[in-house]
C-alpha cells in the first residue's frame, strides 16, 4: 500500500492504542485510510492477504474501532460483555479457547500477509498492528474499547 508506506517513519513514532484483541490500532491501515483511493488501496491488501475473500468497499473496509459495525470476527466483544470485563485479559478465564483460537488464525495469515508486503518496513508495521497480539493483551490496557465505552455513556 503506497498511501502506508510512504508514511512508515511517521507510524513508527505513534503511540500505541490497543483494541480488545490486541491490535495495534495506531498503526492499522483500515483504521488510518481516509480517502477513497487509500480506502481502495488497503482493501485490495485485505483481499492479497487474506483477511477477505473478496474484494470490499470502500466503506466495509473502513474502521470507526471495535464494536461500530457490532460484529468481531474473532467473538471477543460479545465474550467480554458477557463477562462484564473491558478485556479479555480482565477476565476469570483468560486465556482461553476464543484467544487461543485468535492466536491460531492470526498466526496462520502472517505468511501470506508478508508474501502481499511491497517491503520488509511494511511486512514490520502490519506486525505491530496485527501480530503482537498475545504480547500486547498480556501487558497493554485495551484503550479504545474504554474509550469508546466512555463515548458512548455520555
Amino acid at each position: 500500500m503506497k498511501w502506508y508506506s510512504d508514511r512508515l517513519e511517521e507510524l513508527e513514532k505513534a503511540e500505541p492504542v490497543y483494541s480488545v484483541c490486541g491490535d495495534d490500532c495506531a498503526v492499522c491501515p483500515r483504521r488510518l485510510a481516509r480517502t477513497d483511493e487509500e480506502l481502495r488501496e488497503t482493501a485490495v491488501f485485505w483481499k492479497n492477504a487474506g483477511w477477505r475473500d473478496r474484494l470490499v468497499s470502500g466503506e466495509e473496509i473502513r474502521c470507526a474501532g471495535c464494536g461500530s459495525r457490532g460484529t468481531c470476527s474473532f467473538k471477543l466483544l460479545p465474550c467480554i460483555e458477557a463477562h462484564g470485563v473491558a478485556s479479555c485479559r480482565e477476565c476469570g478465564a483468560y486465556p482461553c479457547e476464543k484467544i487461543a483460537d485468535m492466536l491460531r488464525r492470526s498466526e496462520e495469515k502472517k505468511k501470506q500477509c508478508e508474501a502481499a508486503c511491497e517491503h520488509p518496513a511494511e511486512f514490520a508495521m502490519l506486525c505491530r498492528a496485527f501480530y503482537e497480539k498475545e504480547q500486547n493483551l498480556r501487558e497493554k490496557p485495551c484503550r479504545i474499547m474504554r474509550e469508546e465505552k466512555r463515548e458512548g455513556t455520555e
